[in-house]
């Protein structure tokens, strides 16, 4: 059998992040220390190291035997992202199975965006004596599991998506454990790889049905024979229920606070925006192509989820003390936010989705970049109630946490509260209040609206404790390493300049094709 090769040519960011994959291997290979008895001593006893609260800096950290590493696997991510940041022309491969986009450019761009930033901010717990030799394995995983979601995106073939989640999943189960003799990480990892396969086999169930009624894979071929049938609509729910694990949509949602609180925070941080912002756009793009001739059921099961997502992740957010639980609750009402857009379905709602990801990069991963380097610097502690008082000896951390916390929960003129415009705005696009789709999309936006309220106000629970809670011991000063800050510095300029620069956006929307 003969091989196109120039195939290969519209797999660019696949084939990129290959050859990232091969460098830092080969990289690692002959380059890679065996740990000290020390370091092993200190992985095995982590836990107990980390609640020492006195201790200093000097004993949770040291300085890597190749500090060079961090920064050539950054470089390389850099120039992946420059590389394919170019929209394309829309393109097939491999007898149809691979599809390419301007659109899906974009979400690629965003993906490989937020993991550089998770690259550079993760440099800090990386130099520790007991994580810097699994420094290799780290970077290895973290490129697998967006080359994995890269082919989930661009596939056009239900087994290649498949094949795409699962090289994203297993992966990203490892990351979970990485930390496996500290804060749960195991249990975290455990519980990430049996709700990821129940998940999958859902799914897998789900696709058969669709297979045995249209008796094709290809999405193409899906939608032109697909009607709407019992066995068809069970398809589909199965489907969707699948992927709204890896979303962490209500009710699906039961492994993320547990997930987020155990694995490390640099995992966390990757795992909330980077995971969440693919598995949303492989949802809204199936949606919208495959199942089109069944709009009308599957719009009626969004609109519960959405609501029971943004609603009850906010009630539970209210409650938490760990500022990762806190944050897992977070990124589920988020996510009830980017899938919100997918209700107008249209190409709005591509734009939407998109730009919202972005946004939702760059706020987020600033708030896990600072809880990151607080727990690294204060003996592990991701308490809310250790940050009272933390303006006093903290300010510029405190004043970026601020921004990005407002940014997340759609303050003005931050670029959060232009994303949940546009995703609004997406939702009812072409919606007619005269019809009952309309005025119950209309009613959930509403719904919506008023949730961003309330996430307003346990967001301001985090600003209130760092700048008016009264603290007589509060946090030590302490800098934050280079990448630390580099990281935030990408992140708040992010925050501030995406929602002015309108640029951004119409960037984003013209490769989606709004207005054409």
């Amino acid at each position: 059998m003969n091989i196109d090769y120039s195939q290969f040519l519209n797999m660019i960011p696949e084939v990129t992040l290959t050859a990232i994959l091969l460098i830092v291997f080969v990289v690692d290979l002959f380059t890679a220390q065996k740990p000290s008895n020390l370091a092993i001593f200190q992985a095995e006893n982590g836990e107990l190291a980390l609640q020492k609260k006195q201790s200093s800096v000097s004993e949770l950290t040291d300085v890597s035997p190749r500090p060079w590493f961090n920064t050539l696997v950054c470089i390389l991510m850099l120039v992946h992202i420059l590389v394919n940041i170019f929209p394309t022309s829309a393109s097939t491969s491999f007898g149809g199975m691979y599809a390419t986009s301007a659109s899906i450019g974009i979400i690629k761009t965003i993906l490989a965006f937020g993991t550089l930033i998770v690259l550079i901010q993760s440099r800090e717990w990386l130099r520790r004596p007991d994580t810097f030799f699994k420094e290799g394995e780290f970077y290895v995983l973290v490129v697998s599991t967006l080359l994995g979601m890269n082919m989930m995106v661009s596939a056009n073939h239900f087994l290649l998506f498949f094949l795409g989640l699962e090289m994203a999943s297993v992966p990203m189960a490892c990351l979970v454990a990485m930390d496996k003799y500290r804060h749960y990480s195991a249990e975290a990892g455990a519980k990430f790889i049996l709700t990821a396969t129940f998940s999958s086999g859902v799914m897998l169930f789900g696709i058969s049905f669709i297979y045995g009624a249209t008796g094709s894979l290809y999405f193409d071929d899906v939608a032109t024979h697909i009607t709407a049938t019992p066995m068809t609509i069970l398809g589909m729910v199965f489907f969707f229920s699948g992927l709204g694990f890896k979303i962490s949509l209500v009710p699906f949602h039961f492994w993320t606070a547990d997930t987020y609180q155990g694995a490390p925070t640099s995992v966390t941080g990757y795992l909330s925006v980077v995971s969440k912002g693919a598995a949303a756009f492989a949802l809204c793009a199936i949606l919208m192509k495959v199942f089109a001739p069944m709009v009308d059921y599957w719009r009626y099961m969004l609109m519960v989820v959405v609501v029971l997502s943004i609603t009850v992740a906010n009630l539970f957010a209210i409650h938490q003390k760990d500022l990762k639980r806190f944050m897992a609750f977070s990124s589920i009402s988020q996510a009830g936010y980017i899938v919100l857009a997918i209700l107008g379905n249209t190409s709005m709602s591509v734009a939407a989705l998109s730009y919202y990801v972005l946004i939702y990069v760059v706020a987020n991963l600033a708030v896990f970049a600072i809880i990151a380097s607080v727990e690294e610097h204060n003996g592990g502690t991701v308490n809310m109630d250790s940050y009272n008082g933390f303006y006093k000896t903290n300010p510029r951390l405190s004043f970026i946490m601020t921004l990005a916390l407002f940014s997340l929960g759609g303050i003005p003129p931050f670029a959060g509260m232009f994303s949940k415009f546009f995703s609004f705005m997406a939702a009812a696009d072409g919606a007619q209040i005269t019809t009952i789709v309309g005025s119950l999309t209309y009613a959930v936006v509403f719904i919506a609206l008023v949730n961003t309220v309330i996430s307003l106000y346990y967001y301001l629970l985090i600003v209130k404790a760092m700048f008016i809670k009264p603290n007589d011991n509060p946090l030590p000063t302490f800098n934050s390493s280079v990448s630390t800050k580099l990281a935030l510095a990408i992140c708040t300029l992010g925050v501030v300049a995406f929602g002015v620069c309108s640029g951004v956006y119409d960037w984003i929307a013209a490769a989606a094709g709004v207005g054409m």
